[in-house]
């Protein structure tokens, strides 16, 4: 059971490194982080709605890798101890 403690524990991280990054792609709504780091000049730019829905559908999926991964290791470690 080791051994897949240790994978789940890698994708963990994986996924929540790749989140992150993916949750920082998205097109801010105005104000906040997201101008900050030149979020003015990504509207103007005049992004694609396909490619937003695509986003959006790929977090949801990485996110959902990232919650399974929590409880495998919860399951993991309370049914080897």
């Amino acid at each position: 059971m080791n051994i897949i403690q240790i994978v789940l524990q890698v994708l963990l991280v994986m996924s929540g490194l790749f989140l992150v990054l993916l949750i920082l792609m998205h097109k801010g709504k105005g104000g906040g982080m997201s101008d900050m780091f030149g979020g003015s000049m990504s509207s103007t730019m005049g992004g694609s709605s396909v490619a937003e829905r695509n986003l959006n559908r790929i977090t949801i999926t990485v996110a959902l890798v990232w919650f399974i991964c929590i409880v495998g290791l919860g399951l993991v470690v309370r049914f080897t101890s």
